[in-house]
């Protein structure tokens, strides 16, 4: 994993104000759709992605911790950044897990649960840039490794 950048001084102000404004996209989403059965079945088949594609491609130990299925020794072009949450699966390399990045991943778990199929499109809407990209801001910028500890 690259080194933490350095993020710019008012980057918690501006990270609120992104999330703000995407947490409004969530008035135009049905709410039969949200934390429903619908949800439900998007979370289990993304969980079902995340378990086909971490067993094909998982070359370490597979371990359930934090209500997380961790496929460990994935080849960097498999997953994103320092790992990926589909579903309930955090697919990863080879590096230690800290507590605080397993909470992070477990955040991005519950998003799938309330969101379902729509997360990988909100995510994506979201933008690559973790400082901007709600999901990102609201599993915690700094146990996801984006921002440095006390910066």
């Amino acid at each position: 994993m690259s080194p933490i950048p350095t993020p710019p001084a008012d980057w918690r102000a501006a990270a609120e104000r992104a999330a703000a404004r995407q947490r409004r996209w969530d008035r135009l989403i049905p709410g039969f759709v949200l934390d429903s059965p619908v949800s439900r079945l998007g979370y289990l088949w993304g969980t079902t992605v995340g378990w086909v594609w971490g067993t094909l491609w998982s070359t370490g130990r597979v371990e359930h911790r934090g209500g997380l299925w961790i496929f460990r020794g994935m080849p960097a072009w498999t997953y994103g950044r320092g790992g990926v949450c589909v579903g309930g699966c955090f697919l990863t390399g080879e590096g230690r897990i800290p507590p605080g990045l397993l909470a992070h991943e477990a955040v991005h778990k519950r998003q799938w649960q309330r969101y379902g199929m729509l997360m990988p499109l909100l995510y994506l809407a979201a933008g690559r840039n973790p400082l901007t990209n709600r999901f990102e801001i609201e599993a915690g910028l700094e146990d996801g490794r984006y921002v440095p500890r006390g910066a």
